[in-house]
């Protein structure tokens, strides 16, 4: 009988030490760092909002955050191009207050400005480099890192193997895409086959009528059939990066995003696998209204309750990439 309790006992003590291990949340890195245009509003709320959401769900932790080097950089004023020789009256005063303006910030510029703007250069250089070592395959493998999160990058990051980056993915990690990530890498085929998305352009910012591709998936995040947004910056892709065949539509509009009237699939949020790896992405979260649902916002278009439902939606492409939450991956083109 004793050593029957003392194998149960056993028993329990391993059980409950696989489901402690079982439960423990995903490790995930988060990246902000942009060589483009960057969203200074909205990032600041993006890395909040990411770090809040794995720490009330439990399904992750951010456990770092690939960000800017915050060095202040001295530029040297530039001089106004030459003045055409066709120019009327109008442009002539333009010109002479743009010259006005640059000799004015050149007489501020002393002798000693040219090494301090080179100092800081270095030094910006000298943190890039650190910050951007964190996405290292080597350093993702240390420190068992589950997923990697482009949350509003832009440009070509200064990756240290970005071959490699992609190789991780695909041997069963995950990425996941924000916003502009879908504006990042525009001449690295490896990470727009991954991604399955490369920025064209935008228009002025507009109500987005979304339409559920998979109400299903948890990236839906329940929300439903459709989806209102109040504004946002919508996003076009450019012809042949987007190839339907080869993701899962989770919300896509009917339209393109500035004309209504003309029937046309236009391609949102999706998933697919590469390789053994899971891909998220979604085109949303331009504006800090749909990151944050608190008084924080200035200026608020989208409401808190808009502003949870996007909340919702990545948490659930996360969790989906993570394999902690359900949902197809099968490629459905016959999405209308």
């Amino acid at each position: 009988m004793k050593k029957t309790l003392r194998s149960l006992l056993v028993l329990a003590l391993a059980t409950a030490s696989f489901s402690a291990f079982a439960a423990e949340a995903k490790r995930v890195i988060v990246c902000t760092v942009t060589t483009g245009f960057r969203h200074s509003n909205s990032i600041p709320f993006a890395e909040k909002t990411l770090r809040r959401l794995g720490e009330e769900s439990k399904a992750f932790t951010v456990v770092d955050i690939a960000q800017q080097p915050e060095v202040n950089i001295p530029h040297k004023p530039n001089r106004p191009g030459d003045l055409k020789p066709d120019a009327d009256d109008k442009a002539k005063a333009k010109y002479a207050d743009e010259m006005k303006k640059y000799e004015d910030a050149m007489a501020k510029w002393t002798p000693d400005m040219d090494q301090k703007a080179k100092d800081a250069q270095t030094e910006w250089d000298a943190q890039m480099k650190a910050s951007m070592a964190k996405l290292s395959p080597a350093n993702l493998t240390a420190q068992h890192i589950d997923a990697v999160i482009f949350a509003n990058t832009t440009g070509d990051l200064p990756l240290p193997d970005r071959d490699g980056f992609i190789k991780w993915v695909e041997d069963g990690h995950a990425f996941c895409g924000m916003h502009s990530a879908g504006d990042t890498f525009h001449g690295f085929p490896g990470y727009l086959g991954m991604v399955q998305a490369e920025f064209k352009t935008h228009g002025a910012q507009v109500p987005a009528d979304l339409v559920a591709g998979d109400k299903a998936h948890a990236a839906n995040g329940g929300i439903g059939e459709t989806w209102n947004l109040a504004q946002e910056e919508m996003y076009e892709f450019k012809d042949g990066s987007h190839d339907r065949s080869k993701l899962h539509a989770i919300w896509f509009l009917r339209h393109p995003p500035q004309d209504k009237n003309k029937a046309e699939y236009a391609a949102v949020s999706w998933c697919r696998m590469a390789g053994k790896g899971r891909v998220f992405y979604t085109s949303l979260g331009h504006r800090e209204d749909l990151w944050d649902d608190t008084d924080a916002v200035k200026d608020r278009k989208n409401s808190p309750e808009i502003s949870k439902q996007y909340q919702a939606h990545i948490l659930g492409g996360i969790k989906w990439a993570l394999g902690l939450a359900p949902g197809s991956a099968e490629p459905n083109p016959e999405t209308k």
